[in-house]
């Protein structure tokens, strides 16, 4: 009896584990393109099982065979949001509290860049490396190796600097790279209204954990994206707390207005 009710519990356990997998990784993909793939895969695979227990072993044969196919196709087709899912599955983040953006003063020095190009008027892009790497767009970019003041953040966001259109991305206390490509978001319900700056946030966000912020030259407003969502309209201290809150540093004073 006793080997009944624990062979009953593992069996219960191990249901409950593949469905939490499968609700998981429903919620990773819910809104992309790789949805309705996700449901058809998961309809073969049922289908499967009913073959195998009414023993229909020519259906069972087609359904595996089809299954197989299927699961190359699905892994060709959408490389972007398995990419995705890998990476936040693979985010570690006790490690990730001793790869955050060191330092108050560095949020300090991007509040105040963010409030000069503002009012100048100027866009810019600028990204806050997390747990995850991003060597691969650092070397889209031109490296710099600079300490993250504001002064130079907006000098590279004002034209006719080569390196203003692209990003720069500042891994802990330091500007690695300016002038970096991103890539761009694969949400379709993006509105029309979104900017290529905007989009390109949006899809680093997408792939990594970085968190970016975005100054809109045609607006004058500050966005910020995190996994794959965008907060628009910030004004700078309601952008102090959120980075405060995100990279889990103490509070700092409000950043007052410049002239």
């Amino acid at each position: 009896m006793n080997s009944f009710q624990f062979n009953l519990t593992i069996d219960i356990l191990d249901i409950l584990i593949v469905a939490f997998l499968f609700y998981r990784l429903f919620v990773l993909i819910k809104g992309t393109r790789a949805i309705q793939m996700f449901i058809g895969l998961f309809l073969i695979i049922m289908l499967s099982f009913m073959a195998q227990w009414l023993n229909l072993n020519a259906l069972n044969w087609i359904l595996s065979s089809l299954k197989t196919v299927w699961v190359i196709t699905f892994v060709i087709l959408f490389q972007p949001e398995l990419r995705k899912v890998l990476t936040q599955i693979g985010q570690n983040r006790i490690l990730g509290l001793f790869l955050k953006v060191e330092g108050s003063g560095t949020v300090s020095e991007i509040l105040k860049a963010c409030q000069q190009l503002t009012q100048k008027g100027l866009g810019g892009i600028i990204v806050l490396e997390q747990d995850v790497g991003l060597k691969n767009y650092i070397e889209t970019g031109t490296p710099l190796d600079a300490k993250v003041t504001g002064d130079l953040l907006v000098t590279i966001f004002t034209p006719p600097s080569p390196l203003h259109d692209g990003a720069v991305i500042i891994e802990k206390n330091r500007i690695v790279a300016a002038g970096c490509i991103l890539p761009l978001s694969q949400n379709p319900r993006l509105g029309r209204s979104l900017g290529t700056r905007h989009r390109a946030g949006l899809g680093l966000t997408e792939e990594t954990d970085s968190i970016v912020i975005i100054i809109s030259e045609e607006t004058r407003m500050i966005s910020l994206a995190k996994e794959g969502k965008l907060q628009r309209k910030l004004d700078i201290n309601t952008l102090r707390s959120h980075l405060v809150e995100l990279i889990g540093i103490k509070s700092e004073e409000t950043v007052p207005a410049t002239g």
